[in-house]
């Protein structure tokens, strides 16, 4: 039967693509972690690696046990950490997994209430682009907890945060000053149509980040394809750019800071998205105690 140790070595393997340096990592032989791959290959039935002359590569078995292997890694270290802080032995840690710009938004007050709280309990962040890494994560067992959009046919506890609104940031400094409303009917103020910014550049996300498919979804229903001026990895970036005049941008409302300079107006119609949090189907104390607190805190 595959033990932890086992399916140690083979996740230390993939990660570090190499016998040598993972044997090196884990301070064992290299014939030690060669046996101990290949009983684990024996129990599975067939081939987990394919050793290449330089790295290794996944086989099709492999792949399918590399998540399970992660997962039980996990399960593992939660299970010891649970065991030692109900002896008083230490507070632990928790790991969080979440959208870049949840980070931004919505965590900050929820972690500082938490804490001031459990001072002594360590708070890891795991940040992804899109909610598909997010839920991948979850799924292999590498997060206790996710917060981000409404994951799809989750296998688990899912607690709605609220709906998250999204604002359209212009340069507020004058430079292409009007609303972009065009020569169409006036909106209300503070408002601007999304269909009348056809003509605009735009600060896109990069390719991989969710909010590049939102933001392509908002302008095809307004009837136009984004005319991207700059492309950004981070989340943060998008609002900075779009206010010193590069384009327009859509982006979450609660990221933006007390102060800043860009123009900030509603679209119309509202682009909005529920955001919501979700663990693995039994939930140890400390992450359902983390669930509460971020369901009484987010300020979506």
């Amino acid at each position: 039967m595959a033990t932890l140790r086992q399916f140690e070595y083979l996740v230390t393997v993939v990660d570090t693509g190499s016998f040598t340096r993972a044997a090196e990592l884990l301070h064992v032989s290299q014939p030690t972690l060669s046996n101990q791959v290949r009983a684990l290959e024996r129990d599975a039935g067939g081939p987990l690696l394919e050793r290449l002359p330089r790295s290794v590569r996944l086989t099709p078995m492999g792949r399918a046990m590399l998540p399970h292997a992660r997962a039980a890694l996990a399960d593992a270290e939660r299970a010891r950490g649970s065991a030692r802080r109900a002896a008083g032995l230490e507070g632990g840690e928790i790991q969080i997994a979440t959208v870049y710009s949840l980070t931004l938004g919505v965590l900050p007050p929820v972690l500082r209430a938490w804490h001031a709280r459990h001072p002594e309990v360590r708070v890891r962040l795991l940040e992804f682009p899109h909610t598909r890494a997010l839920r991948a994560t979850m799924a292999a067992g590498r997060a206790d907890l996710a917060a981000g959009p409404v994951p799809e046919e989750w296998d688990g506890p899912v607690r709605e945060l609220g709906t998250e609104e999204f604002v359209v940031v212009l340069p507020g400094d004058g430079h292409g000053a009007d609303d972009g409303r065009g020569d169409g009917e006036a909106t209300e103020p503070g408002r601007v149509r999304i269909a009348d910014l056809a003509d605009r550049d735009w600060v896109h996300y990069a390719p991989g980040n969710g909010l590049a498919e939102l933001l392509d979804g908002v302008c095809a229903r307004a009837g136009f394809q984004p005319r991207t001026a700059v492309r950004t990895e981070q989340t943060a970036a998008a609002p900075l750019l779009a206010a010193a005049g590069l384009g327009a941008a859509l982006v979450p409302a609660n990221l933006l800071p007390p102060g800043f300079a860009g123009r900030v107006l509603r679209p119309d119609p509202p682009v909005r998205r529920t955001l919501a949090a979700y663990t693995r189907p039994h939930p140890d104390p400390l992450t359902t105690a983390f669930l509460d607190t971020l369901s009484a805190l987010a300020r979506v």
